[in-house]
This record gives structure tokens, sequence and C-alpha cells, in this order.
């Protein structure tokens, strides 16, 4: 007999995951992934006025699952439902705002711990939302970061933020007016806003320096300049498809020259490839993807049951639909 499944709540996960035991759990599943044993499932986008409808999923293990939510100008509510790839019953439906947030401060921690310099010890930040604060906590739980330099076009999201990031992590934090003020001496500059024009160019990163770019996650959206393709020596990618198809800035680079220069980060991990003293300026982008997602559900499924969280969902009990009402159409 098939257990009942369990609802996961946001306070929940975050009480059984912090960031990072999430980058570790990546990590594993990214390895998963080129060694074949995980799968994505592309993002599908709906763009409906200025919202958005997104749907990712993926397979990792015997669990299957997708994420959906809807970005709207009021809020949003996104939900992970994850069920057995043997039978198809429900195991979990996770509560997936804070997951989210710790999917996407983790994959960047991943990316920046194989791509960033070593000693990388100033972050820039430019956006302030609601990924923002993770996206630092990332960095520094991958590398020495001392001092953190944030930009936002509104001055009172930027005196808020910095407030915040100073409690949270301790950290010297420092307001700047402009994006080249921000990325001034930035070994790690990170990008998270929703921008539909980019205001990233080339000769704004230092030598050496580490883009991590995970906003702009729609085709009508863009954060940085074609010219820092140019100095990129290592890209990569947290899902290709999804790159191809919904970066407006990917797609406007490579899909007329190819995409071999570009690796996903699982295959960038299996090959053992890292940051060299030859490489200028490395790029990753950010899309989201179902294996991300599947990474954290697999661990805090494992987890909730060990600890007894989680209110269980019933399995559902199959019925046939009523049909006393039905009647042939009659020919026109």
């Amino acid at each position: 007999m098939t257990a009942d499944a369990i609802w996961i709540t946001e306070a929940e996960v975050v009480e059984l995951m912090d960031l990072g035991e999430a980058i570790a759990a990546l990590e594993v599943a990214l390895r998963e992934e080129a060694r074949g044993e995980a799968h994505n499932m592309t993002k599908t986008l709906l763009q409906y006025g200025k919202n958005n409808l997104h749907a990712i999923g993926g397979k990792l293990g015997n669990l299957v699952g997708t994420k959906t939510w809807t970005h709207t100008q009021g809020g949003t509510c996104p939900l992970l439902l994850l069920w057995s790839s043997v039978d198809g019953s429900l195991v979990a439906v996770i509560e997936a705002f804070a997951l989210g947030n710790l999917r996407t401060g983790g994959i960047s921690g991943v990316a920046a711990d194989w791509m960033a310099q070593k000693d990388a010890s100033v972050m820039a930040l430019v956006g302030t939302g609601k990924q923002a604060l993770a996206q630092v906590g990332t960095m520094l739980a991958v590398r020495p970061i001392e001092r953190l330099q944030v930009y936002s076009p509104r001055t009172e999201s930027r005196h808020a933020f910095a407030a915040k990031a100073r409690e949270e992590f301790g950290i010297e934090t420092v307001m700047c007016a402009s994006v080249p003020e921000a990325c001034k001496g930035a070994q790690i500059v990170t990008l998270v806003t929703r921008a539909v024009q980019p205001f990233l160019a080339a000769g704004m990163l230092e030598k050496g320096a580490h883009l991590n770019a995970v906003g702009a996650i729609a085709p009508d959206r863009e954060e940085f300049a074609q010219d820092v393709f140019a100095r990129a020596t290592l890209v990569a990618v947290d899902n290709l498809p999804g790159v191809q198809q919904l970066s407006r800035e990917f797609m406007t680079r490579y899909a007329s020259s190819g995409w071999d220069k570009v690796l996903p980060l699982s295959k960038l991990i299996a090959s053992g490839r890292r940051r060299s003293g030859a490489d200028d300026v490395s790029l990753f982008k950010a899309m989201g993807m179902g294996i991300s997602d599947l990474a954290l559900g697999v661990e805090l499924v494992k987890r909730a049951r060990e600890r007894g969280v989680g209110r269980t969902i019933p399995q559902p009990t199959k019925h046939k639909p009523r049909l006393a009402g039905a009647r042939a159409r009659t020919p026109v």
C-alpha cells in the first residue's frame, strides 16, 4: 500500500535545510545529471500582460516532480509537487518560496565555488529584491567575502537592504550610487533584477571577475550587454535548453553562431574545469531548472520523514466521472 503523502510548509523548509546544505545537495544532483542519472523537464513559460506562469520539473532518483508558480504584480505562491516515478503516487507537496531562494542562491554558490577566484573578498550586488539576501549568503558560504557593494535604482531600497545585510551577516556593506561604482574592485558580481534593458557592460567588470547573472529569466528581460561575452573565457549555465529558449542575452549571442562554448554546470563539474590563471571574466547564467528543485525537494522529504515533520495528505481515491447528465448533441 502506498504511504500517505506529506505537505511541507515554508516554516518547515527553513527548519529542515540551510543554504550550505542546499549547496551540497545541488552539487550532488549536478554530478548525477552529468552521469545521466537525473533529468530536466525544460522550463515552460506563459507570459500574460506583465505576469508570467512558470513550470519546471525533472526526475531524480525514484522521484519525479514539477514546480509551478505565477509571478504577478501582487505576489506569487510557488508549489513543488513530488510523485513516485514507480507507481505515480503523490509523495509530497512543498511550499516553495523559501525553497526557491535556497535553490537560486545555492546554484549560484555552486557556480562561484567552481568559477570564481579562490580568494574573492569583495562582492557587488545589483538588485535588492526577494532573492538578493540569499545571493549574499551563498557567496559567504563559498568565498571569504569581507565587503559587499550594493546598487539598486531606488535609494530607499539600497538603505533598507544594506541595513538588513549588515544585521544578517555582519560584513562591511557599502551603498553605491551606480552599477560601475558597485562593480569597482569586486571579484564577484551578482545581478538579480527584473531589468528589461542591459545595464552592465564589460568595461565595468574587473579583470578576473566572476559574474552570476540570475535575474532576467524571461525573453523580454536582459541584464548585461553583449560585450560581456567577448571577455568571458569561461561560460556556464544551469540548463542549456532553458537558456536557449528563454534568455535573450544568450540567444542574441549564440543562436546563430552555435552553442559549443556554453557548458552546462553539471558538465563543467564533471570535467573538473575550474578557473585558471589564464581566465578573465567567468559567466554563469541561471534560468531555473527542475533538477535544482528536485535536489532540494528529495532531501527535504527525506529529512521530514526522519524527523516526523509535515502534515499527512491521504492518497487521492480514484473515481469515475458522473455521466448521467450527458446527452448526445443534435446535429445541426
